[in-house]
Formats: C-alpha cells, structure tokens, sequence
C-alpha cells in the first residue's frame, strides 16, 4: 500500500518537469528577440559594416538559430521522453522526430549542436585572428576539439552500448 502510493507520487513528480519545458518557450521568445534585434542593427548599418562584419553578424545570427533549434529539440523530445507524449491533431504538422528522440539520441544531438556552435564562435575568432593573442586563440581551439573528441567519443559510446535497444522505425514490418 505505501509502496503503491510512494511509487505514484514519484511517477506523478514528472510532471513537475513541464513547467521547466514551458520556461525553453519563454527562451525561444528571448532568442526570437535577440535574432530580430540583430537584423534590425544589420539593417541600419547595412552600408556602413564591412565584409567582414557581416561575415562576423551573419554567424552570429546562425549562431542563434542553432541554439534556438537546440531549444526546440530539449524541450519537445525532453516533454515527450519524461512527462508525457505530444498529441498532434490530425492535419496538423507534426515533426517527423517527434516521438523518436529518445534520451541517448537527444544527448548525441545536443553534442552535435554543441560542436556545432563551438564551430561558429571558432570561426568568428579566426576572422579577427590578429586581434586575438596567441595563447587565447590556443585556448579556444584546445576547448572546441575538447567538444568534437567528447561528442565523438558520446557517440562511439552510445553506439557500442544503446544502439541495438533502439527501434528508429527504419526497419521494415515483420522484421
């Protein structure tokens, strides 16, 4: 009786994840806001910024994106993997990922994204490398590669150790 009850209790205290899920929303305005402000500046000083700050401004603004993607992806695959499935009406548009990231794969993506970033901001640096001392552009190199050997070592890991347990639906029926 009282293990029922502890046992429905812990499984009820998912929920208290959702607003935590809600809160990414609220940081997807935040981005929307911040990317919009950015094309806003870019805009105004459109015939005063030089090559390469545009160059530096456009990274930034898909810098942004990537982050907002990532948002978007902890907080639908997190929802429906921890507190409960998304039900998309009929008609709607549904993500064909919805419903298959489970947390080994959604860790892999964020790895990925991460990377991802890491590779923008390296980028952006090496456009103002003189400016840059030499032991600070060692840091950044040293720390994106930490993020590439990680994620790459993420995925040989979750490879050799989760991905025979994973049904991606790839596999044709009665297989």
């Amino acid at each position: 009786m009282l293990e029922s009850f502890v046992e429905r209790v812990l499984y009820a205290s998912r929920w208290l994840l959702a607003p935590i899920y809600l809160g990414l929303s609220l940081v997807l305005i935040a981005l929307a806001i911040k990317f919009f402000q950015e094309i806003y500046h870019l805009a105004v000083h459109i015939l005063e910024v030089g090559e390469s700050d545009m160059v530096l401004i456009i990274l930034g603004l898909i810098d942004l994106s990537l982050v907002a993607s990532l948002v978007v992806m902890v907080m639908f695959s997190g929802y429906e993997n921890f507190v409960s499935r998304i039900d998309v009406r009929e008609g709607d548009d549904k993500l064909d990922w919805l419903g298959k990231l489970d947390a080994g794969t959604l860790k892999l993506k964020v790895a990925a994204s991460i990377v991802a970033i890491s590779s923008i901001h390296l980028l952006q640096i090496f456009m103002n490398v003189p400016e840059v001392p030499p032991d600070k552009l060692l840091w950044y190199v040293v720390i994106h590669l930490t993020f590439v050997i990680s994620a790459v070592l993420m995925g040989v890991l979750d490879r050799i150790s989760f991905a025979s347990h994973r049904d991606h639906g790839d596999k044709p029926e009665g297989h």
